[in-house]
């Protein structure tokens, strides 16, 4: 991690684009997913692990539920687990959905100064759209990538490369945002400005290769990198 815990510094780095993870960064999918996880476990008579969600988080659906799987012992397919669990996820969001704290803010700045905007998830393409657009954000990106956009899951870099080419940038004139380790090694492994914003469910992940951890999505050094100031 950078010195850029301390509000800042003098060579700031030439930031010409914001990507944006989606689960856990913008929306509190992540509080969800633990919920139906533990749901999900529960209906097999196993407890719900920190070491299960740690290896299912930032990942694609399946590699997610294989690592469940793996991980809990479970005998069950990957198509039945998803299943099962896009119907708990799906009965809890509706009551529990909300965007990250400062998410409407961080847009607005990051459109103020006209910089081009991006999503780069691990989840599927239909499950994101209705997100954004139930939050009427959809329109708002320039780019938009999916699992279904890449051959290999984060923490491979391919999804931040592949955004560093829709955006028409290099890597390095990117800033990232992850809520997650698997997700800041790929942007750090691509080359990007990744700067980390934890949350509960990932408060414990190494985040030793972002530039900067933090508190929330209008973290001080967020905002200036943002500015250009």
């Amino acid at each position: 991690m950078s010195n850029a815990a301390d509000g800042g510094r003098a060579d700031l780095p030439d930031i010409r684009a914001v990507v944006f993870d989606l689960d856990g960064l913008m929306f509190n999918t992540e509080e969800i997913f633990h919920l139906t996880g533990r749901e999900l476990l529960r209906r097999r008579g196993i407890e719900a692990t920190p070491e299960i969600f740690a290896g299912m988080m930032g990942r694609r659906a399946n590699e997610a539920f294989q690592a469940m799987i793996d991980i809990a012992g479970i005998r069950d397919s990957i198509d039945n687990l998803k299943f099962e669990s896009e119907i708990i996820f799906r009965e809890l969001m509706v009551d529990r959905l909300a965007p990250m704290p400062g998410l409407f803010e961080l847009l607005g700045a990051i459109e103020q100064r006209g910089l081009p905007k991006a999503v780069a998830t691990s989840s599927e393409r239909k499950y994101m759209h209705q997100l954004l657009h139930t939050f009427n954000i959809l329109g708002r990106f320039n780019a938009l990538l999916t699992a279904e956009d890449v051959t290999h899951g984060k923490p491979h870099p391919e999804i931040y490369h592949t955004a560093a080419d829709r955006l028409g940038i290099l890597p390095s004139q990117m800033l990232v945002l992850e809520d997650s380790q698997n997700g800041t090694l790929a942007a750090a492994a691509a080359g990007a400005v990744v700067i980390s914003v934890p949350h509960q469910h990932s408060a414990h992940h190494d985040f030793a290769v972002a530039y900067h951890v933090a508190e929330s999505l209008v973290d001080p050094v967020i905002l200036r990198l943002v500015s250009g100031r």
